[in-house]
């Protein structure tokens, strides 16, 4: 016999129903479109119980950047937990990055059209979670050889090259024709390889 529901499971029942709501719309037409009427409705409650889980549609918007770039994360420092040479690193990231892309579409298509298009908290807190990426991938890049020397400024610098270009990698990925992943995952991985080249003779001025 199935228990009976908790009141706390229930409120996160909701919750999760208001945020995945959100999310389904907010990845086609953009977060700025919606309303909290028609997320209500969607999530199967009414307006006023909204309030109940989130102060705004910014502070409910927040939290969904929050959630996705938290498993990007996670998943991202466990791809380069083991250290290796660079291109071992490059082909786990690159590779994790594609397989988190295909298994969260809406959530990427959400971060991709806030980031360049969105206004407010929610885009803000895209910036705030890519610089946080940002930082973490220094403090890990500092571990290789031929690394350990730079400053503080010239990792982060790399360190913002590699986020970039897999944000862009991103893009490409949710853009693309079928069976076109592993054309794009090699053209990353290139790209990424190019800027490992350029490492040894960098000297900051």
């Amino acid at each position: 016999m199935t228990a009976p529901e908790t009141r706390n499971e229930r409120k996160e029942r909701t919750r999760r129903a208001l945020l995945d709501a959100a999310l389904r719309q907010a990845s086609e037409r953009g977060f700025a479109g919606l309303s909290l009427r028609e997320v209500a409705k969607q999530a199967g409650v009414v307006p006023t119980a909204f309030y109940r889980h989130f102060a705004s549609m910014d502070e409910l918007g927040v939290t969904l950047v929050e959630e996705s770039m938290r498993t990007l994360r996670t998943m991202i420092r466990e791809a380069r937990g083991t250290p290796g040479a660079s291109s071992d690193l490059i082909r786990a990231s690159v590779r994790t990055l594609s397989e988190h892309v295909r298994s969260h579409e809406e959530h990427y298509w959400f971060l991709v059209r806030e980031r360049y298009g969105g206004t407010g908290a929610v885009r803000q807190t895209i910036g705030v979670e890519l610089r946080l990426l940002t930082s973490e991938l220094a403090v890990d890049l500092a571990r290789f050889d031929g690394l350990r020397d730079w400053s503080t400024e010239d990792l982060r610098l790399l360190a913002d090259l590699i986020v970039s270009a897999m944000f862009t990698t991103v893009l490409e990925l949710l853009e693309a024709r079928p069976g076109a992943d592993t054309e794009i995952v090699a053209a990353a991985e290139r790209t990424l390889r190019l800027i490992f080249v350029g490492v040894p003779h960098w000297r900051s001025t």
